[in-house]
């Protein structure tokens, strides 16, 4: 029987995550897996987090606290927010999807980079709205030519920082031009998922446009370096003018009870996340100098990840990986993904891809 479906949705390809660990495993019969492919956090989840969870399983038949008072609080106080100011999401993916079913009719425009979080392109034409896509330039996002892109159509402007599958970042300075130019009825969505783990100075205060009541919202995540990516659990903070309005679209009770009380607790453990940073610059400048050893040039990265062209085809060097129990990812083309874990794991990797270079 024949499906009616909107050619916006017919035109889009179904989401592709890392490959799981136990499904490589059944695959190839093998007995050890590192999974470098989803940018989590090697060390896990904090211990604070993990206890909060203790005691949990006899409120399972009740159903999480739809307002979320004291996770949404909690971020407020860390950020210097008002409470209605945080919304939050089944990961802060979910939340992309409410700005594009709030803010986008059909034909509404979305201003977004060519090479960038894919999950933009998605929601936006998944809300019959159209994509605008702005070519990346030295794989960094060129914020002059977005703005040059921005039409009467335009509602929404996607900025990932650092930028996913690339790690890089647009400075501040550049931000600010930005935001002089865009309309004000534009909302800017400024994408932070690795947040905690930029080193570099230059980063731009994107909250301090949400404090002076712009047109703009920070979205951030307990998925890497809190390492709560199994609990789905994001946020974002905005005006309270948009938050209510996407609270009229968001599911009730999309943060899991579980999730809330994990990321309560994660919130307040600094020294987990002072840890993980530690760990993941270690981790950063091992793996960059072993694929400059092996003569690649990876792309400096503010995230938790590097990105680097294997000069070869990607495809067939990240299934020679999967057969030496290998997960990275392969983005398109000659071009890989590799998530920064913990030594042993960072070794074994560039052991593999030296390997199946030969």
């Amino acid at each position: 029987m024949a499906l009616h479906v909107h050619p916006d949705i017919q035109s889009l390809s179904p989401y592709v995550p890392g490959k799981p660990i136990d499904e490589l495993q059944r695959e190839l019969q093998l007995s050890r897996v590192i999974k470098l492919a989803s940018n989590e956090n090697p060390l896990g989840p904090s211990t604070k987090a993990v206890a909060a969870l203790e005691g949990a399983a006899d409120q399972l038949h009740r159903y999480p606290d739809g307002g979320a008072y004291r996770l949404r609080q909690a971020i407020a106080d860390r950020w210097k927010v008002a409470r209605e100011q945080v919304i939050l999401g089944n990961g802060s993916d979910e939340i992309l999807g409410l700005l594009a079913r709030t803010f986008l009719a059909p034909g509404d425009e979305a201003v977004m980079a060519d090479h960038t979080f894919v999950i933009y392109k998605m929601e936006v034409t998944a809300a019959h709205g159209k994509p605008v896509i702005v070519p990346l330039v030295n794989w960094t996002h060129d914020l002059e030519s977005m703005a040059r892109a921005v039409t009467p159509r335009t509602r929404l402007l996607f900025i990932c920082n650092p930028n996913n599958p690339t790690g890089t970042m647009v400075p501040g300075e550049a931000v600010s031009r930005l935001m002089a130019t865009v309309p004000e009825d534009v909302i800017v969505v400024f994408d932070e998922a690795y947040y905690e783990y930029v080193r570099d100075l230059r980063f731009p205060d994107a909250l301090a446009y949400v404090k002076q009541g712009r047109n703009a919202i920070v979205l951030r995540t307990f998925s890497k370096i809190y390492g709560l990516a199994g609990l789905r659990i994001g946020y974002g903070i905005s005006t309270p003018e948009i938050n209510g309005l996407l609270n009229r679209v968001r599911p009730p009770f999309n943060a899991n009870s579980l999730a809330q009380r994990a990321a309560l607790a994660a919130l307040d453990d600094d020294e987990h996340v002072t840890k993980s940073r530690a760990v993941n610059a270690a981790g950063m400048e091992q793996v960059s100098h072993g694929l400059r050893t092996l003569g690649f040039a990876p792309i400096p990265s503010e995230a938790n990840f590097l990105y680097f062209d294997v000069k070869r085809d990607g495809r067939q060097v990240f299934e020679s990986l999967l057969r030496e129990g290998i997960i990275v990812r392969h983005i398109e083309g000659t071009m890989l993904r590799v998530t920064i874990g913990q030594a042993e794991e960072n070794a074994a990797f560039l052991h593999a891809l030296k390997a199946v270079l030969k």
